[in-house]
């Protein structure tokens, strides 16, 4: 495994969030509170991150720098306390301002979290720390896992014994928050023998020097683009035994599946949050005749936001992860007839750039969240499976 990558500073230009809270931090956006400085560079880089690359090395630092990678992290672990549903509320009131902070945010969560259900305490004490700073970024990778899990695709990766630890090879198609800089990623494995499939973390960096992972450029998305998301080819890739976050991905992957959709479902919290807002602030002659259905959408959101909470907390989807998928597909809905609410309130104002107040930007962002993996097709074909 590689040594944690250098600490990631601030740009000088436009400096970190503040440390403490004031009264002008934002509450209004996903239940979560951010610092002041971070809404406003958020605000004022959205349309920036969405577009191009160029500021994709700065995410993971100002979301270090703002401590929101340690909601719902045990503060015996170095977080600041509370439960899964704190890194939602979190995650929403992010995506309410850039979908791709979001996304990128979910992505580092999701890895700190499997560190955290892991019982690879060595792997924990090596890498927690230096990805709640934002220091070091993680990339989820268990996408194809999790579609694994619900009987919709195959494996990617194959592993291999060595002498001193494990072989990887194969491919993983799409990952999110693979920074240039250097990355620990998690991926599911084919195991030999017949034993269950494992669970490994690597490293990487687009300066790979001959290790085995090759990241891809970053992938030609229509938005989103500065969330350092590509694909991951491993060929003969070595990592030792201390790199197996668990022994058993069949056992293990239930237990964080609804840490993984619940920060999931985040991003279409805070986006039709975002969209619904929008709408409601638009002068009255535009917006008066859409209030009703836009305070109906609302409470609906609101709801399904309770109902996710609740479920997480409870650990009700550990059980049974049909009411989880449902109340993805749910949300995403939401989001859907937010954003359409938006542009019938705007009217023709939607399509002129100088005046559309970022909903060409939300309307992409919104195509974004009925394919994130596992997918809503995938989850209606899992859900059908079951059925």
């Amino acid at each position: 495994m590689p040594h944690p990558p250098l600490p990631l500073p601030l740009p000088a230009d436009d400096a970190g969030p503040e440390a403490s809270r004031s009264s002008a931090d934002d509450t209004s956006a996903g239940g979560g509170i951010l610092p002041a400085a971070l809404t406003a560079w958020l605000d004022a880089r959205a349309e920036d991150l969405d577009a191009g690359p160029g500021l994709a090395a700065e995410v993971v630092p100002r979301l270090g720098a703002a401590g929101l990678f340690k909601a719902g992290v045990p503060a015996a672990l170095g977080g600041l306390g509370g439960t899964t549903a704190d890194a939602i509320g979190s995650i929403a009131a992010v995506a309410a301002h850039s979908l791709t902070a979001a996304f990128v945010f979910w992505g580092q969560r999701s890895f700190i979290e499997f560190l955290l259900q892991s019982p690879n305490a060595a792997l924990r004490a090596r890498w927690l720390a230096p990805l709640l700073a934002g220091e070091s970024a993680g990339a989820t990778g268990l996408s194809n896992a999790m579609k694994h899990l619900a009987g919709i695709e195959a494996l990617q990766v194959d592993a291999t014994r060595t002498a001193s630890g494990w072989q990887l090879d194969g491919s993983l198609a799409w990952i999110t928050n693979l920074r240039k800089e250097g990355f620990i990623a998690a991926a599911a494995v084919n195991m030999p023998g017949g034993a269950p499939p494992a669970v490994v973390a690597f490293g990487g960096s687009a300066a790979d020097d001959g290790k085995g992972v090759v990241r891809s450029a970053d992938l030609d998305l229509i938005a989103l683009r500065g969330s350092n998301t590509a694909a991951v080819r491993l060929d003969a890739a070595r990592v030792d035994d201390g790199a197996i976050l668990h022994e058993n991905a069949q056992a293990w992957l239930p237990a964080v599946r609804p840490a993984f959709l619940g920060m999931q479902c985040g991003l279409s919290l805070g986006l039709a949050r975002a969209a619904l807002d929008a709408a409601q602030a638009l002068p009255a002659g535009m917006r008066t005749p859409l209030l009703p259905r836009i305070g109906l959408l609302r409470t609906d959101l609101e709801a399904k936001a309770e109902e996710l909470k609740t479920g997480v907390a409870e650990g009700r989807f550990q059980a049974a992860a049909a009411p989880l998928f449902r109340l993805r597909i749910a949300l995403a809905g939401i989001v859907q007839q937010a954003v359409m609410l938006e542009l019938q309130a705007r009217g023709g104002q939607a399509y002129l750039q100088a005046r559309d107040g970022g909903f060409a930007r939300r309307w992409r962002e919104a195509a974004f969240i009925p394919i994130v993996t596992p997918s809503l097709l995938q989850l209606q074909a899992a859900l059908d499976g079951q059925a």
